[in-house]
């Protein structure tokens, strides 16, 4: 995942021209407009939340009354310490100051894609494709998904008992290209949304997402701006369609909840809509391959925080967890990726990366010492099912996280130096689903279309041409088990004659996948050295060492969890 796996800052979107970016009581001015994420008492009604939020100054925008939860306005300075005082109110968090998005053109360009340290290093590796040997009925580029043959989601394996027809998985995510050839007969636009609006500038001016696409700043449900969401819906359901890949549910219907910006960030009201949006509609999986921003950990007294810094972080936990109740309690299996900055969550760690978005002019990420007790959201969520990444050895990912109470499963998301000579390999991350716009924007084709770069494939079947791309990370690993957990749905789920698509337990489900699992011992020495070459801009090559330590038993364990996934056993039913 990016360790996308973003944190959920609590930003508003873009209004009649105007870019709502944080400020906290501390910088704002008189009469300067500011935005804030209000949580609601549990219990309590939204018509005394709402006389708090007015008596305090404030006026609310938005509102998510399953959960309770709005978006406020408000020119108050003291509108926090007014609305935290009140019975009725739960907890404040800051949203935005309102700025202006350039409209002189000054603002070129889209920004570089917020990639996570896994997915930068896949730059230049060797690629190719290949059709498959072996005579059965599989997709052209199936040989070149390692990642479907180690968990048996091939045409000889799973899709032989089930690929989930009648399944819906919601992808929380950057958006999905509906319109990519190997995706559209399976997407469901009628039943997408798009939960955000695109932030040109953050609070300090630097770009974010760049200049709207469209006038309202608003996407199209089957838009991708950022590949990230398409790929993850193509290894979870790209149909079988003579073209490209084949996803681990091949029948399923994708529905795009998109929660995400086109940067990558994820923002806490458009996280918490679309998992009561999935709830309330009939999504059977969600996969959440993200954090919610600013904050990679979000911890309720840090002393490195600010009270108002910890009070927002309280928030954004409370609000998350009571979002990812609602989608659990109306049958939504939730899988999450466990992240990718090779650390050990059971222990006490530095997190320098928070908080990772400019909400107040200056803002910056700064270091703190992050104890066990602080949470990652939603990975870390109750009911969340957290995935670690393999390779193809089927060793843990060197940039996957990981600890020993924190890993449920483990899947497939790739490894380039999962190789024998610790060289990169591009071919060892995953393949799936990438958006061509994406791929001319880039430069990444040729006049003739052929691609330039060894990071992206074509296939084509009767003139109708879809690329793809080569990613690794939890976010990879994530939609695979998701994948699996819309086969368990399609053969244990009944019809859902409410919402539509099937309805099954997710702890149901969640049994399942771990009783399915393959189990997967820590490795030995437990303590297992990762050895990267690592090539320089002259050629050269410098050896990278990380030890990284496995604990628990052969049958769960801090890297892998329950063990790695299966396929063939869920869609047979054992």
């Amino acid at each position: 995942m990016f360790r996308y796996v973003t944190r959920a800052a609590v930003v508003a979107g873009s209004v009649a021209g105007l870019l709502w970016v944080a400020a906290s009581p501390g910088t704002a001015t008189s009469g300067q407009e500011r935005q804030f994420v209000v949580l609601y008492a549990q219990g309590g009604s939204a018509e005394a939340a709402h006389a708090a939020i007015a008596a305090a100054g404030g006026t609310v925008l938005s509102e998510n009354t399953a959960i309770g939860v709005a978006t406020v306005t408000t020119k108050s300075e003291a509108f926090q310490a007014a609305a935290d005082a009140s019975s009725a109110i739960a907890g404040v968090a800051r949203s935005t100051v309102i700025g202006h998005a350039p409209d002189d053109g000054s603002a070129v360009g889209k920004p570089s894609v917020k990639l996570d340290p896994a997915q930068t290093d896949l730059r230049g590796a060797s690629a190719g494709s290949e059709k498959a040997k072996n005579g059965k009925k599989q997709e052209p580029l199936a040989g070149l998904q390692w990642d479907m043959q180690q968990i048996g989601a091939t045409a000889d394996g799973s899709q032989r008992y089930e690929q989930g027809n009648g399944v819906r998985v919601g992808i929380i995510d950057t958006g999905v290209d509906g319109t990519h050839p190997d995706i559209a007969k399976n997407f469901d636009k009628a039943l997408s949304r798009n939960f955000t609006t695109d932030i040109p500038v953050d609070a300090n001016g630097a770009i974010v997402d760049g200049p709207c696409e469209h006038p309202s700043c608003v996407d199209p449900v089957d838009e991708d701006d950022n590949g990230h969401g398409t790929h993850v819906a193509s290894e979870i359901a790209s149909p079988v369609n003579k073209l490209g890949i084949a996803g681990i549910a091949p029948k399923a219907t994708i529905v795009n909840l998109r929660a995400g910006q086109d940067a990558g960030f994820f923002f806490l009201q458009p996280t918490v809509d679309a998992l009561t949006y999935a709830g309330d509609h009939g999504i059977d999986v969600v996969n959440m391959s993200f954090y919610v921003d600013p904050w990679l950990f979000n911890c309720a007294d840090n002393p490195a925080d600010s009270p108002d810094a910890q009070a927002e972080q309280r928030t954004v936990v409370t609000a998350m967890q009571r979002a990812l109740d609602y989608a659990y309690n109306h049958g939504v299996t939730l899988v999450a990726a466990a992240g990718n900055g090779a650390s050990d969550y059971s222990k006490t760690i530095i997190d320098s990366s928070s908080p990772d978005f400019a909400g107040v002019p200056g803002e910056a990420p700064y270091e703190r010492t992050i104890p066990a007790s602080c949470t990652s959201m939603p990975s870390e969520g109750n009911h969340v099912l957290a995935v670690t990444s393999t390779g193809i050895s089927k060793r843990k990912a060197y940039y996957s996280d990981f600890g020993n109470g924190y890993a449920d499963l483990s899947a497939p998301g790739g490894d380039v130096y999962d190789t024998a000579d610790n060289k990169r390999d591009i071919t060892k991350a995953i393949l799936a689903a990438y958006p061509k716009h994406l791929a001319v924007e880039r430069g990444q084709l040729n006049p003739d279309g052929t691609p330039n770069t060894p990071s992206v494939v074509e296939s084509c079947h009767k003139g109708v041409c879809g690329y793809y791309q080569y990613l690794q990370g939890t976010s990879m690993a994530s939609p695979h088990a998701a994948g699996v957990a819309a086969l368990a749905v399609g053969r244990l789920g009944t019809r859902d004659h409410v919402n539509g698509g099937l309805k099954a337990s997710p702890a149901l489900v969640e049994q399942v996948l771990r009783g399915t699992a393959t189990n997967t011992p820590c490795p030995t020495p437990a303590a297992f050295t990762y050895t990267r070459q690592v090539q320089q801009p002259d050629g050269s090559f410098v050896t990278v060492t990380s030890t990284q330590t496995c604990e628990g038993t052969p049958t769960n364990n801090g890297f892998f969890g329950d063990g790695i996934i299966n396929a063939t056993k869920v869609a047979r039913g054992h």
